[in-house]
Protein backbone atom coordinates (compact mmCIF):
# COMPACT_ATOMS: atom_id res chain seq x y z
CA UNK A 1 0.00 0.00 0.00
CA UNK A 2 1.14 3.48 -1.29
CA UNK A 3 0.40 5.95 1.69
CA UNK A 4 1.22 9.26 -0.85
CA UNK A 5 0.86 9.34 -4.40
CA UNK A 6 0.33 12.42 -6.42
CA UNK A 7 0.83 13.43 -9.69
CA UNK A 8 1.70 17.07 -10.86
CA UNK A 9 -0.39 17.73 -13.58
CA UNK A 10 -0.24 20.87 -15.36
CA UNK A 11 -3.41 22.95 -15.64
CA UNK A 12 -6.09 22.27 -18.65
CA UNK A 13 -5.42 25.66 -19.94
CA UNK A 14 -1.90 24.23 -21.20
CA UNK A 15 -3.23 21.76 -23.07
CA UNK A 16 -5.53 23.95 -25.03
CA UNK A 17 -2.63 26.31 -25.43
CA UNK A 18 -0.29 22.98 -26.59
CA UNK A 19 -3.24 23.23 -29.63
CA UNK A 20 -3.17 26.86 -30.22
CA UNK A 21 0.86 26.75 -30.86
CA UNK A 22 0.19 24.08 -33.45
CA UNK A 23 -2.06 26.48 -35.11
CA UNK A 24 0.23 29.22 -35.14
CA UNK A 25 3.01 26.87 -36.30
CA UNK A 26 0.44 26.13 -38.73
CA UNK A 27 -0.48 29.55 -40.41
CA UNK A 28 3.77 29.55 -40.71
CA UNK A 29 3.01 27.25 -43.21
CA UNK A 30 0.19 28.76 -45.00
CA UNK A 31 1.81 29.85 -48.05
CA UNK A 32 2.78 26.71 -48.59
CA UNK A 33 -0.34 25.06 -49.42
CA UNK A 34 -3.23 22.62 -47.29
CA UNK A 35 -0.60 19.51 -47.58
CA UNK A 36 1.73 21.40 -45.46
CA UNK A 37 0.03 23.39 -43.41
CA UNK A 38 -2.19 20.14 -42.08
CA UNK A 39 1.25 18.41 -41.66
CA UNK A 40 2.71 21.32 -39.49
CA UNK A 41 -0.18 21.36 -37.38
CA UNK A 42 -0.38 17.85 -36.84
CA UNK A 43 3.36 17.75 -35.92
CA UNK A 44 3.73 20.77 -34.36
CA UNK A 45 0.50 20.03 -31.82
CA UNK A 46 1.53 16.67 -31.54
CA UNK A 47 5.22 17.83 -30.40
CA UNK A 48 3.83 20.50 -27.89
CA UNK A 49 1.21 18.28 -26.13
CA UNK A 50 4.24 15.60 -25.92
CA UNK A 51 6.17 18.34 -24.20
CA UNK A 52 2.92 19.29 -22.00
CA UNK A 53 2.52 16.09 -21.11
CA UNK A 54 6.11 15.50 -20.20
CA UNK A 55 6.53 18.72 -18.10
CA UNK A 56 2.83 17.71 -16.25
CA UNK A 57 4.55 14.03 -15.63
CA UNK A 58 6.15 14.78 -12.27
CA UNK A 59 5.11 12.62 -9.46
CA UNK A 60 5.88 12.37 -6.06
CA UNK A 61 5.47 8.97 -4.04
CA UNK A 62 6.34 7.42 -0.33
CA UNK A 63 6.72 3.79 -1.12
CA UNK A 64 8.97 1.39 0.53
CA UNK A 65 10.50 3.68 3.07
CA UNK A 66 11.62 6.42 0.49
CA UNK A 67 10.31 9.66 -0.95
CA UNK A 68 10.46 9.87 -4.47
CA UNK A 69 10.28 13.20 -6.09
CA UNK A 70 10.34 13.82 -9.68
CA UNK A 71 14.11 11.55 -9.99
CA UNK A 72 14.97 12.20 -6.96
CA UNK A 73 14.96 8.82 -4.53
CA UNK A 74 15.51 9.44 -1.13
CA UNK A 75 14.92 7.19 2.61
CA UNK A 76 13.03 8.52 4.60
CA UNK A 77 15.75 7.80 7.75
CA UNK A 78 17.78 10.71 5.91
CA UNK A 79 15.00 13.13 6.07
CA UNK A 80 14.23 15.34 9.05
CA UNK A 81 11.30 18.02 9.50
CA UNK A 82 8.63 18.69 7.13
CA UNK A 83 7.09 21.99 6.90
CA UNK A 84 3.35 22.44 5.24
CA UNK A 85 3.92 26.12 3.17
CA UNK A 86 0.71 27.79 2.53
CA UNK A 87 0.73 29.77 -1.31
CA UNK A 88 2.62 33.07 0.22
CA UNK A 89 5.47 30.97 2.34
CA UNK A 90 6.30 28.64 -0.58
CA UNK A 91 6.40 31.50 -2.69
CA UNK A 92 9.06 33.29 -1.04
CA UNK A 93 10.92 30.21 -0.34
CA UNK A 94 11.42 29.63 -4.23
CA UNK A 95 12.30 32.95 -4.50
CA UNK A 96 14.17 34.84 -2.04
CA UNK A 97 14.68 32.06 1.20
CA UNK A 98 15.81 29.57 -1.60
CA UNK A 99 19.13 28.16 -1.31
CA UNK A 100 20.67 27.52 -4.30
CA UNK A 101 22.26 23.60 -3.09
CA UNK A 102 18.62 22.68 -2.33
CA UNK A 103 16.46 19.90 -4.51
CA UNK A 104 13.35 21.51 -5.61
CA UNK A 105 10.40 19.98 -7.29
CA UNK A 106 8.84 23.26 -8.48
CA UNK A 107 5.44 23.63 -10.73
CA UNK A 108 4.82 27.34 -10.56
CA UNK A 109 0.70 26.20 -11.25
CA UNK A 110 1.07 24.36 -7.78
CA UNK A 111 0.45 27.19 -4.82
CA UNK A 112 1.33 25.38 -1.97
CA UNK A 113 4.51 23.48 -1.18
CA UNK A 114 6.18 21.09 1.32
CA UNK A 115 9.70 21.71 2.68
CA UNK A 116 11.88 18.86 4.30
CA UNK A 117 15.19 18.89 5.60
CA UNK A 118 18.04 16.35 4.96
CA UNK A 119 19.41 15.65 8.13
CA UNK A 120 22.19 12.95 5.73
CA UNK A 121 25.55 14.74 6.94
CA UNK A 122 26.89 13.26 3.73
CA UNK A 123 24.42 15.05 1.82
CA UNK A 124 25.40 18.57 1.21
CA UNK A 125 21.45 19.38 -0.18
CA UNK A 126 19.96 21.72 2.95
CA UNK A 127 16.50 20.66 2.34
CA UNK A 128 13.89 19.48 -0.54
CA UNK A 129 11.26 22.18 -1.84
CA UNK A 130 8.38 20.05 -3.22
CA UNK A 131 5.46 21.67 -4.72
CA UNK A 132 2.04 19.76 -3.88
CA UNK A 133 -1.63 20.13 -3.44
CA UNK A 134 -1.48 18.68 -0.35
CA UNK A 135 1.33 19.52 1.43
CA UNK A 136 -0.26 18.58 5.13
CA UNK A 137 -1.21 15.02 3.36
CA UNK A 138 2.23 14.50 2.01
CA UNK A 139 3.71 15.44 5.54
CA UNK A 140 1.66 13.34 7.26
CA UNK A 141 2.83 10.01 5.20
CA UNK A 142 6.37 10.98 5.52
CA UNK A 143 5.78 11.20 9.23
CA UNK A 144 3.83 7.42 9.15
CA UNK A 145 6.81 6.01 7.17
CA UNK A 146 8.92 7.17 9.72
CA UNK A 147 6.82 5.84 13.02
CA UNK A 148 7.02 2.58 11.32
Amino acid sequence: MQPYDERLTVPRSWWFLAVVGGIGAALIALPFGTLPLLGVFVGATALFLALVSSYGSARIRVVAGSLVAGDARIPVEALGEAVALDAEEARAWRTYKADMRAFMLLRSYVPTALKVEVTDPQDPTPYLYLSTRSPERLAAALEAVRAR
